[in-house]
């Protein structure tokens, strides 16, 4: 079954940076849709980015607009999502998806395959 694996969680201040990775065991995925997800306690699970295959599209929530850079390497089979400016409101755990369709869903249910998440946790 196709794994996906984040890593690069961690705790971090208000105002600080930390940046998600995802690696896909299949390299099918390299050419797949890919997005991240965030889900905070009592909370549903809420779109944060998506990114085409080529790289050149791009999508982002409106709370993380101007602060989260998503980026690809399919050479690699891995997306990252560079978070700044962090804010207490960012604490959540953070999933990495894949997609087959071509559009920038922000859907949960539009993914089919998900890692197992990564907690990040900003402090006040």
């Amino acid at each position: 079954q196709a794994q996906l694996e984040e890593s690069g969680g961690g705790s971090v201040q208000a105002g600080g940076s930390l940046r998600l990775s995802c690696t896909a065991s299949d390299r099918a995925f390299s050419s797949l849709t890919k997005g991240w997800f965030r889900q905070a306690p009592g909370q549903d699970r809420e779109f944060v980015s998506a990114i085409g295959w080529s790289g050149l599209a791009t999508a982002y929530g409106d709370s993380v607009k101007g602060r989260f850079t998503i980026s690809r390497d399919n050479a690699n089979n891995t997306v990252s999502l560079q978070m700044d400016n962090l804010k207490p409101a960012d604490t959540a755990v953070y999933f990495c998806a894949v997609r087959r369709g071509a559009y920038l869903s922000t859907e949960t249910t539009d993914y089919e395959y998900w890692g197992l998440g990564t907690l990040v946790t900003v402090s006040s």
